[in-house]
């Protein structure tokens, strides 16, 4: 019942920071230093990118009549302009997989560390406060999905490579780079929630083949319980963002990130 309970917070942090432009990783890696799921690393490791998919299922049910490519025979069967979406979508997610597949292993060793989370937090976290600033009288270009052209969708694909790098936040470099490149911040937002589904149903398939589908009875419950907290929880945090952005920028998310990043490098350095 204690690992359920442990499960269940873990699933509230995802729901929340996955959507937030803050840092699912750098979070967790902190939410992990007080609760220890009774598991081994190999499953830790999965767990933490699976759990995802329990979030992006929430956008998936929220978004449903945009995402579906299909209608009625009577409306022409087919949406066209939702297939020119998901191309587009797809498109912007080639940068990352090119290098997020070879080399998962890699990255994970080289930058997954309370140092590089903490940098990154704090880095992006004065980016969000710039660009919030420089754009301040700047009039966005593209302010419907429609209107995302295929070189404005790979340019957001660069920089979702940034997220590569743990603690740079995968919806954080998205968003930012969609801004930087012209689109509203609601367009933006919403762009890097579509862009999440083929990029973490592609990251949950990878870790589940790595783990190799070896899993226990309980380890599946801890699983399930972990994604469906995360759904819930992360259907509340898109509507809380797409209402807040109606009517506010994103500095206080950089102020937020400087913070945390700030608490976790003091925390590393002094308490552990």
């Amino acid at each position: 019942m204690l690992e359920v309970l442990k499960v269940i917070l873990l699933g509230i942090v995802e729901g929340i920071t996955e959507w937030l432009p803050i840092s699912s990783t750098g979070h967790m890696i902190l939410v992990e230093e007080f609760i220890h799921l009774n598991v081994s690393p190999e499953f830790m490791e999965m767990f933490r990118v699976v759990i995802q998919l329990g979030a992006i299922l929430a956008v998936v049910v929220l978004y449903f009549p945009k995402l579906w490519p299909f209608c009625s025979l009577k409306n022409g069967w087919i949406k066209k302009d939702t297939w020119a979406l998901w191309f587009r979508v797809l498109a912007a997610v080639l940068p990352a997989a090119a290098i997020g597949i070879p080399f998962d292993d890699t990255l994970d060793a080289m930058f997954y560390n309370y140092q590089t989370v903490s940098i990154t937090l704090i880095v992006y976290g004065v980016l969000f406060i710039v660009v919030e600033n420089y754009n301040r009288r700047k009039k966005p270009r593209v302010r419907s999905l429609r209107e995302i052209t295929w070189s404005l969708a790979l340019g957001i694909g660069v920089f979702q490579v940034l997220a590569l790098i743990p603690g740079t936040s995968r919806s954080g470099s998205t968003i930012l780079g969609a801004i930087l490149l012209g689109a509203s911040r609601e367009v933006a937002a919403e762009f890097s929630f579509f862009l999440g589904i083929p990029v973490m149903f592609g990251a949950s398939l990878l870790k589940i083949v790595k783990y190799g589908f070896a899993f226990t009875a309980a380890e599946l419950s801890l699983l399930i319980v972990g994604m469906a907290v995360a759904f819930l929880v992360s259907v509340l945090a898109i509507k809380f963002l797409m209402g807040y952005i109606k009517k506010n920028d994103f500095k206080p998310f950089g102020y937020y990130r400087i913070l945390l990043g700030v608490l976790v490098l003091l925390y590393f350095i002094f308490m552990k």
